[in-house]
């Protein structure tokens, strides 16, 4: 299958899933189980419209712009008044 097919399949199963929560829904009532689960199918949902977003578009051929990080070590200026996590600032002790 192709990257849109795919994600065209996901969103199908996504869209069943809803149903089938509203379906539960009316059964069972608002229980917190329930609204937990909606809550997740929402979630999913959400990062299946993020991942189409980030998805190159097959058709067009274009890539996603790839940002490039230099190797060179950042200055250490940067880190000149951060503390170090779970040891505190350089010229302080612990209680």
């Amino acid at each position: 299958m192709s990257l849109q097919e795919d994600l065209k399949a996901a969103q199908r199963c996504l869209d069943e899933l809803g149903r089938s929560v509203d379906s539960l829904e009316k059964q069972l009532g608002a229980t917190l189980d329930v609204r937990r689960v909606r809550a997740d199918a929402d979630h999913l949902r959400a990062s299946l419209a993020q991942l189409r977003e980030a998805a190159p578009d097959q058709g067009s051929g274009t890539r996603p712009e790839v940002i490039r990080i230099p190797d060179k070590p950042y200055d250490d200026s940067l880190w000149s008044d951060a503390d170090d996590e779970g040891l505190g600032a350089r010229d302080r002790h612990a209680p």
